[in-house]
């Protein structure tokens, strides 16, 4: 073929295969289209990647509030125990100011009413106790006769897991080594117990005292459009802290003169004393009807008979169910507005993270969540969840 007829008719062939006219190797524009959908998909992996990111955030945020909470355990147990021994005693700091004195002087005289109170409480414990110490040794013989069944129990239990397996027999040459006490980390254990509950006074005292100050000063932390919030959800919480406590003192009360008055009548010795520490222990969760029981019956060790201790157990069990069931959802119940499950799980959390003075602690932490949960916009499902 003639070179000139072969170079036409390879132009001819470029334009057939490329009939845009595009050079090769460069890229078709997109169409409008398939812009928008390239967009929209960057958009929902931006989102994803925030919506991990801050789930991330949450998870570490999370985790170190909680070692935060669990480092800090005996601070934070003596600022919340203040806090509520401080609301116990608002009320007679309020008669001071009504009797025309200072808030300062109202607030000391309530401290003072409380550790005089607690002295007086410890010192008639310790007395009773010594006493009760000393008359022990003289029913030795039925303690031992009431303790014989439960020491056979466990005797036999010994012997048949002795027999399905068997003990190991040492190997010779082997050393047994058995781990001392550590007097020195119980001491200073001790002395750090008493060292931060000898601040419990001051603080209770401060927080009496400059008690509009510390409300208003917190208000202020927040931005100005939330302040009005803060304020009210402050406002409820002293309010449903305060009817927790009051509530529960009456309460421990009813439960107290019924606990002493059956026990009077039963003959346990110490009723009056045995009686009031039955009927405030009571208060505790699920583990206060078991607290209630001990004391009766182990005073009552020596002249313990099946029929006292039947009736001491009705009497205790009783009392708490009409508490649990009548008096608490009436008096405390309808301030907190809080399910039984969130109870339940409020109370298994903080007594794992602060032993006996997180459930203590458990319900009237539980119940301000709640009310800042319901203030706050992103957390109000959660507390609806807490609700009733």
């Amino acid at each position: 073929m003639d070179p000139l007829m072969r170079s036409i008719s390879s132009e001819t062939g470029a334009g057939e295969e490329n009939p845009g006219g595009v050079a090769s190797g460069s890229t078709a524009p997109l169409s409008p289209s398939r812009r928008e959908s390239a967009e929209a998909m960057r958009e929902a992996e931006r989102r994803a990647h925030v919506r991990l990111q801050s789930a991330a955030l949450t998870v570490l945020a999370t985790g170190g509030l909680l070692t935060l909470m669990y480092v800090a355990k005996p601070v934070l147990i003596v600022i919340f125990t203040s806090i509520l021994l401080a609301f116990l005693l608002a009320p007679v700091v309020e008669l001071c100011q009504r009797l025309r004195m200072p808030r300062s002087v109202g607030a000391m005289i309530a401290v003072l009413l409380m550790c005089g109170a607690l002295y007086g409480f410890f010192y008639v414990s310790y007395s009773q106790a010594k006493h009760l110490a000393d008359q022990l040794p003289k029913y030795s013989a039925n303690i031992r006769r009431a303790l014989d069944p439960v020491r056979v129990g466990a005797e036999r239990v010994r012997k048949t897991t002795e027999t399905v397996l068997p003990q190991a027999k040492p190997e010779k040459g082997t050393v047994t080594v058995r781990q001392s006490s550590d007097w020195l980390s119980n001491f200073s254990s001790g002395a750090e117990f008493l060292v931060l509950t000898a601040f419990v006074p001051f603080l209770i005292f401060f927080m009496l005292s400059w008690q509009e100050h510390v409300r208003s000063a917190t208000v202020m932390l927040f931005t100005q459009e939330s302040r009005r919030t803060a304020y009210v959800t402050l406002g409820l919480i002293a309010q449903m802290i305060r009817g927790f406590i009051v509530g529960n003192v009456i309460i421990g009360i009813f439960l107290g003169i019924i606990s002493t008055v059956a026990f009077w009548i039963l003959g346990v010795p110490y009723f009056y004393l045995i009686g009031i520490f039955s009927g405030i222990v009571s208060l505790l969760p699920y583990l206060g009807i078991v607290l209630a029981i001990l004391p009766p019956v182990v005073v009552s060790l020596g002249t313990l008979t099946n029929e006292r201790f039947a009736a001491i157990v009705a009497v205790v069990v009783v009392s708490h169910v009409i508490a649990l069931n009548v008096l608490y959802p009436k008096i405390i119940g309808r301030r907190l507005q809080l399910n039984p499950l969130a109870v339940t799980l409020a109370l298994l959390f903080w007594g794992w993270l602060w032993g006996a003075m997180g459930l203590i602690l458990a319900v009237p932490l539980t119940g301000a969540m709640k009310i800042i949960f319901d203030h706050v916009g992103n957390l109000k499902a959660w507390g609806a969840w807490l609700g009733e």
